[in-house]
């Protein structure tokens, strides 16, 4: 059994340390109130038994309350008394400056908490423990300074998550979506240095990957970006290239027209390699200032091209990207890998979707790369186009920002939407899970009880607000100033930005199954049990819409990618309201709305119970099937694809991509238990050093390849198949 310690460094479970504690503050009471040896013992014994049974690495305090409960239950109050009183007077101590240990254990990689906290980022390296250290530093302040003490503790307490704290003492945002074609096309400056409009596709693909490093920078979340602001530029250099063709075929007396064209294509789409190669690899190779490949999204939709040569151009460069991400990259040891971004997000519309249709072509390729690399995941055209309707009664079809985050329909001043170039403030979430149980099962004070949280949580996203309002453009040109976002003046502020619809904040919500589980006795899945399900989203809906009235911004119900917050919440409930088989037995609680990952289900029943919930959380939300190696089953992945664009707004296929760099073995890494710590294991070889091996996994609808903690990690072995 493993034990973490306050710093975050992972030990061995010692019971001594538990006999010593106890004997310490048995010494210091008279000797009628005093505890025996052998109680002491006994004592001791049944704390090692609490911990063992959460099957997970325990915490220091953890093991503290156990032994405080403990002696309360045997009326040894004497001794509860001052071990009570020591463990707070060392709290005292510690609290007197909170970051010295975390950040020390940080530089020396022993932080097991935040080795795993992000499954994109490798702590080991300089600039990571830079972006951390930095963190350590703004969750202080914010704990301290900047955020209300009931706010602190919620968030310590795992009833609600203030999301980012270690990016809030900054005036930063979370996501966006990136207004390229702006800036493309109108010029942009990167660092003093004006970047006119390019003049060939390849120049295009190279500031679009400068834009996409440089908006990272300035932002926490994801970015989104759309291949169709690159198309333009296929056609420009097309006109180039044929004239260079055809000086060049002039000077050895070749006219032939049919001649030059085909050059010219053959060269144009070589270009196009190049320039997709340029996205591809940059995007993987760049680590921005937060330490990490920029957590972008690619956008391919062949509606939203402005004319048929466009259109075909766009269609090339959609091709071409699947094709680089079929081959995939290759790692130190050079064999091609899974690589985490860009994430790619392909729409299904009507000239795709069925075989026969004008880019059935496009589809089929993009089955076969969500089959080898997990991505791209899928947009319903049809579907989106009836959730997502504006004012003006006109539904529009466009990306998310980063892996799931959605922007609310916006019309302009001038009555036109607009969709790039606006982004998300922030989030806070409500752990629903802890709602119910706070109720003991009771309907009314469930309700009461959701109300006071939601209220809370309404406060919280306040303080997000609040702290962005008054920011000015400065302090991030890029996006405020050169296009990403805005073209406001130097020195002017973005509030304007921030109400009215612009841009949104973000209500996130987590736990719904173990809610409804605990509420009904019965899975959301389950008739009976569906309608409370339904309720709890409608009313979370309503508040947002409430809220949004009260304060001219754009709340809006988000279901919450949790990577290492669902291990948070789950250990914050054990330790509030102990082991409750079916609801608290896990080292996580389930993502949003989703189907349990053990509730057995096949894809299609999955995809349309969860297509209601989605539907209900507009601000946010992605489903999954879970499928196994469909490589050689491409009519299945249709299959699926054309249930999607008929049923569910937004979906993907999670499958496996595993590589063991000491063997060669290329199947699924396997997740065993050792010593109570789940660990990576390569089947064929037994290699465990995970530093050898390539394993990727969607987590919270994007890919990890860094690992996760114990809870994602348990949530992963626990998934079943459902195709």
């Amino acid at each position: 059994m493993k034990i973490i310690k306050r710093n975050g460094t992972e030990v061995k479970f010692d019971i001594t340390k538990i006999l010593n504690a106890i004997r310490k503050a048995n010494r210091e009471v008279s000797e009628d109130n005093s505890l025996t040896e052998e109680q002491i013992q006994k004592i001791a014994a049944k704390v090692t038994a609490l911990a063992g049974d959460l099957n997970r690495a325990v915490s220091v305090e953890e093991i503290q309350d156990f032994v405080e409960n403990q002696l309360m239950d045997q009326k040894f109050f004497a001794v509860a008394r001052k071990y009570i009183t020591y463990r707070y007077s060392r709290a005292l101590v510690r609290r007197s400056n909170t970051t010295d240990e975390r950040i020390l254990s940080l530089i020396e990689c022993n932080n097991e908490e935040v080795k795993q906290e992000n499954s994109n980022k490798n702590p080991t390296v300089n600039s990571v423990q830079r972006d951390y250290m930095a963190g350590e530093v703004s969750k202080d302040l914010t704990r301290r300074l900047l955020l209300p003490r009931d706010i602190v503790e919620a968030h310590d307490a795992g009833i609600i998550h203030f999301h980012d704290a270690d990016y809030y003492a900054q005036h930063m945002h979370n996501c966006d979506l990136v207004n390229l074609e702006d800036m493309l096309q109108n010029g942009t400056v990167i660092s003093g240095t004006f970047i006119e409009k390019p003049h060939s596709f390849s120049t295009a693909c190279n500031i679009a990957t400068q834009i996409i490093a440089q908006v990272a920078s300035n932002q926490y979340g994801g970015q989104s970006i759309s291949l169709t602001h690159l198309a333009p530029f296929v056609d420009i250099s097309r006109k180039k290239i044929r004239a260079e063709v055809a000086e060049e075929l002039r000077e050895v007396g070749v006219t032939d027209e049919n001649r030059i064209a085909k050059i010219a294509e053959k060269r144009l789409r070589e270009e196009i390699r190049k320039g997709i190669q340029t996205i591809q690899y940059q995007v993987v190779t760049l680590l921005t200032t937060n330490g990490q490949a920029p957590f972008v999204t690619v956008f391919m939709y062949l509606g939203e091209a402005r004319n048929e040569q466009e259109r075909a151009d766009l269609a090339m460069i959609i091709e071409e990207t699947l094709n680089q991400r079929i081959q995939g990259v290759k790692n130190e040891a050079g064999v091609w890998v899974t690589p985490a971004f860009p994430k790619l997000i392909y729409v299904l519309e009507e000239d795709n979707v069925r075989e026969g249709s004008k880019f059935w072509y496009l589809t089929e390729l993009a089955a076969k790369c969500t089959a080898k690399r997990m991505v791209p995941d899928y947009i319903s055209e049809k579907k989106m186009l009836e959730y997502k309707v504006d004012k003006n009664g006109e539904g529009h079809c466009y990306t998310c920002m980063g892996c799931r985050s959605f922007l609310t329909p916006y019309v302009d001043e001038n009555g036109k939407p607009k969709y790039y170039g606006r982004f998300n403030q922030g989030v806070v979430t409500i752990n629903l899970v802890d709602v119910a149980l706070s109720s003991s099962g009771n309907i009314e004070k469930f309700w009461q009880i959701f109300d006071e949280r939601l209220e809370l949580c309404y406060r919280a996203l306040m303080y997000r607000h609040n702290r962005l309002k008054g920011t000015l453009s400065d302090a991030a040109p890029i996006l405020w100033q050169y296009g990403a976002l805005a073209r406001l003046k130097k020195g002017e502020a973005i509030d304007k930005l921030l109400y009215g619809g612009y841009s949104t904040i973000s209500l996130g919500y987590a736990g719904l199954y173990e809610c409804v589980k605990y509420m009904t006795g019965k899975s959301h899945t389950d008739a009976e049990a569906k309608p409370f399900a339904l309720s709890v989203m409608q009313h979370m809906n309503d508040k947002c819409k409430e809220w949004k009235a009260k304060e001219h911004i754009d709340f809006s119900l988000y279901g919450t990618p949790l990577e290492s917050t669902t291990y948070k919440f789950a250990k914050c409930l054990q330790q509030r309201f102990g082991i409750i088989p079916g609801v608290t037995d896990k080292s996580y609680i389930t993502n949003s709305y989703h189907v349990h990952v053990t509730e057995h289900i096949d894809a299609f029943t999955k995809l349309k119970f969860e297509s209601e919930f989605q539907q209900l959380s507009p601000g946010g939300a992605i489903s999954y099937v879970e499928v196994p190696n469909m490589q050689d089953n491409i009519p299945a992945v249709l299959s699926v694809m054309q249930f999607i664009y008929d049923n569910i707004m937004y979906a993907e296929l999670n499958t496996k991509s595993d590589y063991c760099q000491v063997c060669g073995y290329d199947g699924e890494i396997q997740i065993v238990e050792e010593d109570g710590k789940l660990l990576w294991e390569c089947p064929h070889c037994h290699n465990r050093d995970q530093s050898k091996m390539n394993v990727a996994r969607r987590t919270c609808g994007y890919i990890g390849t860094q690992y996760w903690n114990q809870g994602r990690t348990q949530e992963i072995k626990d998934r079943v198949l459902h195709l």
